[in-house]
């Protein structure tokens, strides 16, 4: 969907300005919004496709005024009311108030760093070979879906040339909704400043993706 995180292009929101020396945290509470974001996610209700696309649906308003993790605690709510583990009265009170669902698994203490350490790795086989080979050029498919995507939108309909091809992945477009896996090859292509940007762009700036095979097309 064109939500509120695809800003890539977009004017208004003034200059980036990168903090020297960044935290990884700025509050205690931060640590415990990812505490609670990962452990939740371990409960196996939801896959990280499905997570991203509920951050991504906040409305605009409310993604801009929100700090990082505001934005996750704010999604981690939606998607623990979705599945059934709590309700809005639970949120509205503080409380466990009515009843809830029962997670498939449960994340302890003592399994949390060989959890970490083991991830959630995306890569399947694919079993047709891949269509775009290394130093082909292609172009972005321009499309609108109002589902998830992993295709920003300043890059659609772009012509770039692929830089490598990776392996295949999981379809984010249809994993973040349920559907199968659909995995894909992915491919690394790159992009010249001016045919995302157009005139006035920098020269020598070059934007590289990751792109999934149905989104792109040969030239």
């Amino acid at each position: 969907m064109n939500g509120p995180h695809d800003l890539g292009g977009q004017m208004g929101f003034g200059p980036i300005a990168p903090e020297k020396d960044e935290p990884y945290f700025h509050a205690e509470w931060e640590k415990r919004a990812l505490g609670v974001t990962l452990t939740a996610g371990a409960m196996g209700a939801w896959n990280i496709d499905e997570s991203r696309h509920k951050r991504e649906s906040l409305r605009p308003a409310d993604y801009y005024s929100s700090s990082y993790y505001e934005i996750w605690i704010k999604a981690l709510e939606g998607l623990l009311e979705r599945h059934g583990f709590v309700t809005a009265r639970d949120l509205a009170s503080g409380d466990a108030i009515d009843p809830a669902a029962t997670p498939k698994r449960v994340l302890k203490a003592e399994n949390v760093p060989a959890v970490l350490a083991k991830g959630g790795p995306c890569d399947r086989p694919v079993d047709a070979p891949a269509r775009f080979a290394s130093g082909q050029h292609v172009r972005t498919k321009n499309f609108h879906r109002t589902g998830h995507t992993r295709l920003p939108r300043y890059a659609r309909g772009k012509q770039g040339v692929v830089d490598a091809v990776r392996e295949g992945f999981v379809f984010p477009d249809d994993n973040a909704h349920g559907k199968v896996e659909n995995p894909q090859w992915v491919y690394t292509v790159v992009f010249t400043a001016d045919e995302l940007w157009g005139e006035g762009a920098d020269p020598t700036l070059e934007v590289s993706i990751d792109a999934w095979e149905s989104y792109l097309e040969p030239v």
